[in-house]
């Protein structure tokens, strides 16, 4: 995120005396590796109930033991109550900003993470994780409107790949950590530790960003001129673009809810994001049941396709740039997934099937930057939040459901067999909607 020459220093009204030699502050950076290291906490909360249900003591407990339709309802549950909210309380950033936003999000986390290691009911389980699914939904929306009002236009790409690793690094980590602390000190500690991890990212939010440069006592005047200008000038683009958009919002929505190719973008996500929820769940459990895993060896592998995946999205992203059909890497990216998925359930030995799962992961990672480059095509510009927000509720609906699917199809054919191809299904229908985009020339 190198600086570049801005012209206008000075228009932004603050009187900074000269220096000589003075260099631009780099406190944007450091706003960016704070909504990293939140959204890996975040991930860290969002897969335990992952590992927990793989562990025999947690579900004796909690009296759902040979239940999977029960066990994937945690991640369910979750899910759902993320969507919801995530459709229906971001408007809140705007009112009180992200900062007052994502630290009540982080409060709400610490809260569903010490109830959760109380609890001694399914339905108090329950509970737990819808309040974590409220403050979720609540902190997503405050990653986005940060990245906007922290980074001119020509940085932000590279903003967006960094606080996105957390997407695959807090799994990643998960699992061993997840693993090593139930082994060690029995499930409960697992949730005392994850809200102890929550006061991280909430003294980092609270203490060290604000929510925009100009109220950042840590930025000096040439790299707030810095971000400023490249904001002005993409303000301008905008309004020389907007002439080309309906100044009526009816018109603006009919812009991408008459497109088919909007369309086409919503069915590959919800079913991208369904398998992805469908592995995330079930991974663990299906490492350590189905393939005999040990307790140790089960947290290594279900750690590797995750550690894999970064390397994954890091590379497609810079090459996705490259090439001018954006479809190109989503195609890949579910027929990919329905490989690894497909072989993995028809694994004889463990090494075999942790290798496939790792293949399944990482494509599931690799369609993402040139999906969102295509809906940031089609769908007019004024209407470009309430596009995203739209398929973004709806993908998270997808994912809700898929835990509960998989378990219900574990249940109904006695193996994990039934479920997993279930989302091999779910990959080949967002590749059909991808090859279609593709032919299109999208």
């Amino acid at each position: 995120m190198g600086e570049q020459k801005t012209p206008g220093y000075g228009q932004s009204g603050l009187n900074w005396p000269a220096v000589a030699g003075e260099k631009p502050t780099r406190q944007r950076v450091v706003v960016i590796l704070i909504l990293l290291v939140t959204l890996l906490v975040a991930y860290l909360d969002r897969v335990n109930i992952s590992v927990l249900v793989a562990d025999d003591t947690f579900l004796q407990e909690m009296g759902i033991q040979g239940d999977a339709l029960a066990m994937g309802s945690l991640m369910s549950i979750f899910l759902f109550t993320y969507a919801i909210t995530n459709a229906l309380l971001s408007p809140l950033g705007d009112l009180w900003g992200p900062r007052k936003v994502m630290s009540v999000a982080i409060i709400l986390w610490m809260i569903s993470c010490v109830y959760g290691g109380i609890v001694s009911s399914f339905t108090g389980m329950v509970v737990a994780r819808c309040i974590l699914g409220l403050g979720e939904g609540m902190h997503w929306p405050m990653q986005m409107k940060y990245v906007k009002n922290w980074f001119p236009p020509q940085e932000r790409a590279r903003a967006n790949s960094t606080w996105l690793i957390g997407l695959t690094a807090g799994p990643a980590l998960a699992m061993p950590f997840m693993v090593w602390i139930i082994g060690e000190w029995g499930w409960r500690s697992s949730f005392f530790a994850l809200a102890a991890l929550g006061l991280i990212p909430l003294v980092l939010i609270w203490f060290f960003t604000t929510d925009s440069p100009r109220e950042s006592k840590r930025i000096n005047h040439l790299e707030l001129e810095h971000i400023e200008y490249g904001l002005r000038t993409e303000a301008e683009a905008l309004a020389t673009r907007a002439v080309a958009d309906s100044n009526s919002d009816r018109e603006n929505w009919k812009g991408f809810l008459l497109n088919f190719d909007y369309w086409l973008c919503v069915v590959f996500y919800v079913f991208s994001t369904s398998a992805w929820w469908g592995l995330a769940t079930w991974i663990p459990s299906y490492l350590k049941q189905a393939m005999g895993f040990s307790w140790k060896s089960m947290g290594f592998w279900a750690n590797a396709p995750y550690a894999a995946g970064i390397v994954a999205l890091i590379i497609a992203g810079y090459v996705t740039d490259k090439i001018e059909r954006k479809a190109t890497f989503g195609i890949l990216h579910m027929l990919g997934a329905a490989v690894g998925i497909y072989f993995a359930a028809h694994a004889t030995g463990q090494v075999e099937a942790a290798l496939w799962l790792i293949l399944a992961v990482s494509s599931l990672l690799i369609g993402q930057p040139g999906h969102w480059a295509i809906i940031q095509k089609v769908v007019p510009a004024k209407a470009l939040g309430a596009g995203s927000g739209f398929e973004s509720c709806l993908g998270s609906l997808g994912g809700a459901i898929t835990p509960m699917i998989v378990g219900y199809f574990i249940n109904v054919t006695g193996s994990y067999m039934g479920g997993l191809m279930c989302l091999v299904v779910f990959c080949l229908i967002g590749a059909v909607a991808m090859i279609t985009l593709w032919v299109r020339k999208v």
